[in-house]
């Protein structure tokens, strides 16, 4: 409770005595609630884990429902509401989908016990440990938590990290293909320019899909090389990859004429905008279509830039599912004909698009 110790500069004005301990009263009760959470969390792990180490002892088929239903009707006339047989169940889930205390322990002071029952339902580990990542990053209410998953981001970061090999100039676990663009409540006809308009209208949602830690720069960044002028559509600084990101916006489907006029926004930031300690720029060509394998087979990432599907409309759920995984079947062939092992995005052609 390093937040909650004896100081030196309490003031002495009035005013200035209420807002010092008005202070300390709201550090005193976030420092409660993390706490309360906390031992929630892990009350309900070692609940779980109670039940099924028992479980795992007997070998009657019918004790597991029978035990749960037993425990559920004598804690709840003991403790009230919480403890319904779905919400044992749950308990045992949680403690088996994280079997290790410690990852819990250091969970539980981060996330509320209501974001974890959200990442319960999902198939992958690999997918959890992304959003948690993510909740963590970008302080995610549950809500907010639900939508991600709902809107795939995991398996939309692995879809662009198939187009980036190890190594690249790009770094992974950056982008996500497609990028949704649906709350910018863009519909039929528009134009360059309205897009950007509204990216630029709604710029908190567009960060929190475009990826954690970016900031926004400048819109139409004015480049003069000799007697010519180009404008980058939008610039952003990423925080956790200590670097610009320009961001060039298309219409229509991808040309690789598009990359001539990257190169040069890239190379005039290195030269005119990067700051000492920082890496190189890198690029986001983001596009209404893209032929994923004409971009792998440019290697665009050698130059680091990056070819981006933008969707301004959220397809049906099972449509969404459905289009996903012909994405990640058509990326496993390709990276299968160039010899290279599918990892995590395996999970997903594997029947792990969560529900």
């Amino acid at each position: 409770m390093a937040d909650l110790v004896p100081t030196d500069d309490v003031p002495d004005d009035q005013d200035a005595l209420l807002a010092y301990i008005a202070g300390l009263v709201e550090r005193g009760r976030r420092i409660a609630s993390v706490q309360a959470n906390t031992a929630l969390t892990l009350t309900y792990w070692l609940i779980g884990r109670a039940i099924s180490v028992n479980l795992l002892r007997q070998q009657r088929a019918d004790y597991g429902k029978q035990i749960v239903a037993t425990l559920s009707r004598q804690l709840t006339a003991r403790f009230g509401r919480g403890f319904e047989a779905a919400s044992l169940r749950r308990m045992v889930q949680f403690a088996e989908e994280f079997p290790d205390f410690e990852t819990v322990a250091t969970v539980s002071r981060q996330l509320s016990w209501s974001h974890l029952k959200e990442l319960l339902p999902l198939r992958s580990d690999e997918a959890r440990r992304f959003y948690i990542e993510q909740a963590t990053l970008k302080h995610l209410g549950v809500r907010e938590l639900r939508q991600a998953i709902a809107r795939k981001a995991w398996e939309r970061r692995e879809i662009a990290n198939s187009q980036i090999p190890e190594g690249s100039a790009v770094p992974r676990d950056t982008f996500t293909d497609p990028v949704f663009l649906d709350m910018l409540g863009l519909h039929d006809s528009y134009l360059e320019k309205d897009l950007e308009a509204a990216i630029l209208s709604d710029m908190r949602a567009f960060l929190m899909e475009v990826g954690p830690g970016f900031t926004f720069v400048a819109s139409q960044k004015r480049m003069a090389v000799g007697a010519r002028e180009y404008r980058l559509d939008l610039l952003f600084f990423s925080r956790p990859l200590r670097r610009l990101v320009a961001v060039e916006l298309k219409l229509g489907a991808f040309r690789p004429a598009h990359v001539g006029q990257m190169e040069a926004y890239l190379k005039w930031l290195d030269a005119h905008e990067r700051e000492p300690g920082e890496e190189a720029p890198v690029g986001l060509i983001l596009c209404s279509e893209a032929d994923r394998e004409e971009v792998e087979f440019l290697e665009l990432h050698k130059d680091g830039i990056a070819v981006v599907e933008y969707w301004t409309t959220l397809p049906p759920k099972a449509e969404l599912e459905s289009k996903l995984r012909q994405i990640v079947r058509d990326a496993q062939e390709r990276l299968a004909r160039r010899g290279i092992v599918v990892t995590s995005a395996e999970a997903l052609e594997n029947g792990d698009v969560d529900d």
